[in-house]
């Protein structure tokens, strides 16, 4: 399991410093990207569990090849790259899975041999603590297609440059603005009308 609250206090390194694997170069980057790659990985829809491995398969596909990396791009973004493709990946095999599963060992996995959760439910004090705005764009941008979603996360939230994101999805600036201007109506669209309804 990641753990995302890591106090440790990090500071910038050179790329040759993580090419040579240093660990102090290793645990900078990591504790200066993991953050915002949870934080992404969830924003594209992905379970807390999934988000967790999507950013450590990120973490190990970038060192695997880290001698590959021209530094075109912030390393961010290029981490943002592969966790992208990493989270697509993890959906497509989810899809051609989908169906397959027997549905009462998939009830059964979830709770313990004394009939308990294995892994409880968030209770009603945590979900509280969730501002309602932050909930309804979470649940909205489900309805999103993943590159969408990925487009609104790194431009709205990350302040991701055109170029960059252009970039990690593999679009030109045209398709871009179309994805970016579609997310945006779906999303207040969507708002609009759940907003209404629980006024």
């Amino acid at each position: 399991m990641i753990e995302s609250g890591m106090a440790i206090t990090t500071t910038r390194l050179s790329m040759e410093d993580l090419r040579a694997r240093k660990p102090e170069a290793l645990t900078a980057m990591v504790n200066d990207h993991l953050p915002t790659l949870l934080a992404g990985a969830l924003a594209i829809g992905l379970s807390r569990a999934d988000a967790e491995e999507v950013v450590q398969e990120t973490f190990v596909a970038f060192l695997t090849g880290l001698d590959r990396f021209e530094g075109r791009s912030s390393l961010r973004t290029y981490l943002f790259g592969i966790l992208y493709h990493k989270a697509s990946n993890l959906r497509a095999k989810a899809r051609r899975e989908e169906g397959s599963d027997d549905i009462e060992a998939v009830v059964g996995a979830r709770f313990n041999e004394d009939g308990m959760w294995s892994r409880p439910p968030r209770g009603p004090e945590a979900m509280a603590l969730d501002a309602e705005t932050r909930r309804w764009v979470e649940k909205c941008s489900e309805g999103l297609p993943d590159a969408q979603r990925a487009a609104f996360f790194l431009k709205e939230v990350e302040g991701e440059t055109p170029e960059a994101i252009c970039n990690v999805l593999g679009v030109n600036p045209t398709n871009l603005r179309v994805m970016l201007h579609r997310a945006r109506l779906k999303l207040r669209e969507c708002l609009e009308l759940n907003w209404e309804r629980n006024r």
